[in-house]
């Protein structure tokens, strides 16, 4: 049984600038992308966060290009077939937002611990 797929039309630079800071502050449009540059504490915290936009990517099917250094991984999206940014990457951008950036020590139920104040364990850096 095939889930029938949305085909998404392109977003207007203005709609687009709007929508990122209104919904993502922390995106930027540029060059026909959004844009998210997610600072780590090094190699292990920048591999954590690679595979885990690559697992929401898979599941989503809609695969950004990331540029991965040593204490740092840039996200860009856009939606190749449509030939510009779409719904699709908004929302793709929303769950690693919610995913990668989700402080579990100010969770609204408050049930973790989240990970300690301490330089030791840090991996990403908030903006």
């Amino acid at each position: 049984m095939s889930q029938q797929v949305h085909h998404c039309p392109a977003l207007s630079e203005t709609d687009i600038e709007h929508r990122l800071n209104a919904e993502l502050p922390h995106w930027v449009y540029e060059k026909g992308w959004i844009r998210r540059k997610i600072k780590t504490s090094g190699w292990k915290s920048t591999l954590m966060v690679v595979n885990t936009i690559g697992h929401l990517a898979e599941k989503a099917w809609h695969h950004p290009d990331l540029t991965v250094s040593y204490a740092f991984v840039i996200v860009k999206l856009v939606t190749h077939d449509a030939k510009g940014v779409t719904e699709k990457d908004f929302a793709l951008a929303k769950k690693i937002e919610e995913v990668v950036m989700w402080d579990a020590a100010h969770d609204s139920q408050g049930l973790f611990e989240g990970t300690p104040d301490d330089p030791r364990f840090k991996y990403i850096k908030k903006d």
